[in-house]
């Protein structure tokens, strides 16, 4: 079997799908894309694909290594994730070649069912309330929001006693009937992480996401040190030689490689590895596609260590399609008391309605972030 032909989807909200052919005619799929930069990560899926035109897909290491090592730069979420969907894709194939699901082929299961999480309210957490409630009656009990709005590298008492406001007003409501993660966004300097996580410990939250950016990880350690709830990070480190120093230095209770930046199944398979040794839980990112929720399920139900699936069904980004809009088999993705069950089809075990995609293709909006800015004027993360 050869590979002859890889073709790119750009879809609403905020997605890219990837079809890898062959010359037997099986097909697989795969999500490569960072939220805001589809194109630039189009053209790179374009570029690496004169690597494995012609090639066996069955060797799904050795063009990951290929792919990786064949040029002289590497790393970074634009390669990484061009990768990590051509990575999906070929898994795909030997899944669907083999005749079983990809899990399988990873030794089979370790668990019989994974807790997923819900995103509640937006950008700028608002109505969280009425927004859990509706959640928790569809059978969700554990959650994620943003833990506070842009914050300045030295901010006022106020900003900090807003964001512990709505944490405050969650434990008020739910008192312990829920759970639910805080996640930071990267929009907090290490002074005030320091600050807001001492008065959120408090209210006990499930984990803190992101206090600091990946580039400040050398805070993770310390951060950790000053509380007793969990450091969660990952989502913008991009292979295990990012996390290979973050797990070394300790402070991170939780790692949240995302399947579609991260290198793909067959590097996020040795990151939740590479985990487990440290005592570190599992927790893929996936705030986007079926295809990439397909992914993590896979590596969700061969590491002992995963412990939570984000999953993006209702969040604030989806707009203009819903997680399973382009997935024929909705079924095979539905949730018990907020669990997710294994897919029992071959290979990731997502049916795509190619026609839909192909027709939505046509008019893909170009998505992009805001641009925040501080009151004075300069500008803030996101």
């Amino acid at each position: 079997m050869k590979i002859t032909k890889l073709t790119t989807y750009r879809l609403a909200p905020r997605w890219m799908f990837l079809k890898v052919e062959t010359d037997e005619g099986v097909t697989g799929w795969g999500e490569p894309v960072i939220e805001g930069r589809a194109r630039s990560v189009e053209a790179a899926v374009h570029e690496l694909s004169e690597m494995i035109i012609g090639q066996d897909p069955a060797r799904i290491n050795d063009i990951w290594q290929t792919l990786y090592r064949g040029g002289f730069y590497r790393g970074g979420p634009i390669l990484m994730s061009a990768i990590s969907g051509i990575d999906q894709a070929l898994w795909d194939i030997k899944g669907k070649v083999l005749g079983v699901p990809v899990y399988q082929l990873l030794g089979g299961l370790v668990r019989d069912k994974i807790k997923a999480y819900s995103w509640v309210g937006g950008d700028r957490p608002s109505d969280v309330i009425s927004g859990i409630n509706k959640l928790k009656n569809i059978g969700f009990d554990t959650f994620k929001l943003n833990g506070c709005e842009e914050m300045g590298i030295i901010d006022n008492s106020r900003k900090v006693d807003e964001a512990v406001a709505v944490v405050a007003e969650i434990r008020e409501a739910f008192g312990n009937s829920i759970e639910f993660g805080l996640d930071f966004h990267g929009r907090v300097d290490a002074p005030m992480a320091k600050i807001l996580i001492k008065e959120l410990e408090p209210y006990r939250p499930l984990f803190i996401e992101e206090p600091v950016l990946a580039e400040q990880a050398e805070y993770y350690v310390r951060l950790a040190a000053q509380t007793h709830i969990p450091i969660a990070a990952g989502e913008r480190m991009f292979s295990r030689f990012d996390f290979k120093r973050v797990l070394a230095d300790g402070g991170l209770g939780i790692v949240q490689p995302d399947l579609s930046h991260a290198g793909g199944i067959t590097e996020c398979y040795k990151i939740a590895a590479m985990a487990e040794s440290y005592d570190v839980a599992f927790a893929p990112h996936c705030p986007l596609g079926p295809i990439a929720l397909a992914s993590c399920l896979h590596i969700d139900f061969v590491a002992r260590n995963a412990v939570l699936q984000e999953q993006s069904m209702g969040i604030h980004y989806n707009q203009g399609a819903e997680l399973l809009d382009y997935v024929l088999n909705k079924e095979d993705f539905s949730m018990e008391d907020g669990h997710f069950y294994p897919p029992t089809k071959p290979g990731l075990g997502v049916e795509i309605n190619e026609e839909l995609v192909i027709e939505r293709s046509k008019q893909a909006p170009d998505w992009r972030n805001p641009i925040w800015r501080y009151p004075d004027g300069a500008v803030a993360e996101w």
